[in-house]
């Protein structure tokens, strides 16, 4: 069943550029560790030092072994010290409408 993974994130002010390039390190690491996934960051217009990121996953146990391995930490390493905070979550589909 997939599942999706969502992150929001509050950048400290004038590290938003820096986050970026950070959790797109992240995404490439991730695509070159051969996961079957793909990943969105989007900015908060009204506060640009809100970012939510989301992706999917073929299973909550894919995503939780993504989560476990070093190269995962490392690279959350990173982004947070850009952070003010970071709230995760991994959530189930409960509706699609197409």
């Amino acid at each position: 069943m997939t599942v999706y993974t969502l992150g929001v994130w509050t950048v400290r002010p004038g590290r938003e550029d820096e986050f970026v390039a950070a959790w797109d390190q992240l995404g490439q690491w991730t695509l070159e560790q051969g996961y079957d996934t793909h990943g969105t960051l989007v900015r908060d217009r009204d506060n640009p030092r809100r970012f939510i990121s989301f992706g999917p996953w073929r299973s909550v146990d894919e995503a939780q072994r993504w989560r476990d391995t070093e190269g995962f930490r490392q690279h959350l390493a990173r982004i947070e010290e850009t952070l003010e905070s970071f709230e995760p979550g991994t959530y189930d589909v409960v509706m699609s409408v197409s």
